[in-house]
């Protein structure tokens, strides 16, 4: 099988796996930068449900449901980095997005929430 045939044919499975790869790298990336972030002040957001933080959250986050933080932007300081995190890092990433276009500048999303613990 040639190269073209394969691509064609395995593209959506590369595409999932390279999807996939981006996250692990981009957690552990943020996870490496976490205590220089804690330093400058970085402000810690969960954006799971709030029954989903209340049987589980990390010590020293704060809880902003996703659909919510369109409207509780106030409660996160934009002179601070901001470190996102969810379930498994898709509801945080979508987070880091709106966090983006309202102009905060230091975002990271940090992916599953249990990276927080020690």
């Amino acid at each position: 099988m040639d190269l073209q045939v394969f691509l064609k044919q395995y593209w959506p499975v590369l595409a999932l796996g390279l999807w996939f790869g981006y996250k692990w790298w981009n957690a552990r990336r943020v996870l490496a930068l976490l205590p220089e972030l804690k330093k400058d002040g970085a402000v810690c957001v969960d954006v799971r449900s709030a029954a989903e933080f209340a049987s589980g959250n990390a010590p020293g986050t704060i809880n902003i449901p996703l659909p919510e933080l369109g409207q509780r932007l106030a409660e996160i300081p934009k002179s601070a980095p901001v470190v996102l995190c969810c379930a498994s890092g898709s509801r945080s990433g979508m987070a880091r997005m709106m966090l983006k276009k309202h102009g905060y500048q230091r975002v990271y999303n940090i992916g599953n929430w249990r990276k927080f613990l020690p």
